[in-house]
């Protein structure tokens, strides 16, 4: 048989200190509004680079794409240079050839955007789209060796 105590217990616990509901999500999940910058951002990534991927896919099999938040900045200072596309002194992204890592292993070459400086460059969701799919397009061509007017089919 449960006492008041019990029942005390049992309420004092679905509430805050100021007995109010526990707090939820501010939006259900299923919504956009729920996505965090960087879930947005990856989308967008994604959203980009599905033409390119369906127009080359073959010659991009052994291609991988990242998103970092801003770039990697060496102990002297420096970015690493190669491979990197610039805006005046800030890297947007950066082409890291296939190679062996630390421990002898081979990877994959990748392309690595930088959400930050990217969305920094943009002054809505519609025109960082369009930088998105420049950068990506410039890396990838930079990848297969080709201009990137023949990545868009132009």
């Amino acid at each position: 048989m449960a006492t008041a105590r019990d029942y005390r217990q049992r309420r004092r616990s679905r509430r805050d200190r100021h007995g109010r509901g526990l707090r939820g999500t501010l939006y259900p999940a299923t919504l956009p509004a729920a996505a965090s910058r960087a879930e947005r951002f990856d989308a967008l990534v994604l959203d980009a680079l599905e033409p390119i991927e369906a127009r080359w896919r073959h010659e991009l099999t052994k291609l991988d794409v990242a998103v970092d938040d801003v770039p990697e900045v060496r102990e002297n200072g420096n970015s690493p240079a190669d491979g990197v596309l610039h805006d005046g002194a800030v890297p947007l992204s950066r082409l890291v050839p296939a190679g062996v890592d630390r421990t002898g292993l081979p990877t994959r070459a990748r392309i690595v955007l930088y959400r930050r400086p990217l969305e920094a460059r943009a002054k809505d969701p519609s025109e960082l789209a369009e930088l998105v799919h420049d950068v990506l397009v410039e890396q990838v061509a930079g990848y297969l060796g080709v201009e990137p007017d023949v990545i868009e089919g132009e």
